[in-house]
């Protein structure tokens, strides 16, 4: 392309620059009158040739708890990229409620918009106790000067109280992180995110390592998150789903193969072929 042909796409009159873009907050312009606070519609990703999604489709409603499951490659992580803007699709929409298109948006803006996402591996800080660590969470001025300067106010400590309660260890407050459990560790990157406010969370494999009653706790506490916030998890372990789900998504070569109930999805033949196995 020619320096005059750059000129003219940078001053086309249907460009719109990215600093004049909105910067949005999803307090002002979230819209889920319609049901859905996230939509993919014919969404593809290739890489090298090979397509992680292919023309996926998928809708999840405002508080739902949706469980994604699917065998390896099936395109999970690659959806949550996109998601959080990590990854760019080769054609598709993105949309968070009905207005705010997240494809025309950064990581740190999606996350400022309210979505929040959970590695299978738990990021904590642990070197420091289970109360700083949901302190350097919060949705804050992080400037430097701010940061050395700021002291909590009342009703940030009760939020840090609140979300010590919801993840069940306010016994821990002062414990250092890396002491924790596994399942802990997941607890607190969990309350971590809940620190940002978020409405829609996105859990990757949240109970891979851990014990049983980890895994019922765990259960328990995405259960509860569940209206207030939408959930969407992605796990393999079928009792653990069974245990929360009540919309599973099966995805297949990165498209839905199957959609439903626990017991619709078992019994679909096809996500038996694929998948669960016979």
């Amino acid at each position: 392309m020619s320096g005059l042909d750059k000129m003219r796409e940078t001053f086309r009159r249907d460009q719109v620059w990215n600093f004049l873009m909105p910067r949005y907050t999803y307090e002002d312009v979230l819209d889920t009158s319609k049901g859905p606070i996230l939509y993919l519609e014919d969404v593809t990703v290739s890489f090298d040739g090979f397509r992680a999604l292919d023309d996926l489709t998928l809708y999840i409603n405002d508080g739902e708890l949706r469980c994604i499951i699917g065998a390896n490659g099936a395109g999970k992580t690659t959806m949550m990229d996109v998601i959080t803007g990590k990854t760019r699709p080769d054609h598709g929409s993105v949309f968070y409620g009905q207005r705010i298109d997240l494809l025309r948006l950064s990581e740190p803006e999606i996350a400022a918009l309210g979505i929040g996402r959970k590695f299978q591996k738990p990021t904590v800080f642990e070197q420091h106790d289970v109360l700083v660590n949901l302190e350097l969470s919060m949705r804050m001025d992080k400037r430097v000067w701010t940061t050395l300067s700021a002291r909590l106010s009342g009703e940030q400590r009760d939020r840090i109280d609140e979300v010590l309660e919801i993840i069940g260890l306010k016994n821990e407050a002062y414990k250092r992180a890396g002491l924790l459990s596994h399942g802990q560790k997941q607890w607190l990157e969990i309350g971590m995110l809940l620190m940002q406010d978020p409405r829609l969370l996105l859990v990757d494999e949240p109970v891979a390592g851990m014990t049983g009653h980890e895994t019922e706790r765990t259960a328990e506490l995405l259960t509860s998150l569940a209206g207030q916030h939408s959930v969407v998890v992605v796990e393999h372990d079928m009792e653990f789903v069974r245990s929360i789900a009540r919309t599973v998504t099966v995805l297949h070569q990165g498209s839905v193969l199957a959609q439903g109930d626990m017991d619709t999805v078992q019994n679909d033949p096809r996500v038996r072929e694929v998948y669960l196995g016979d």
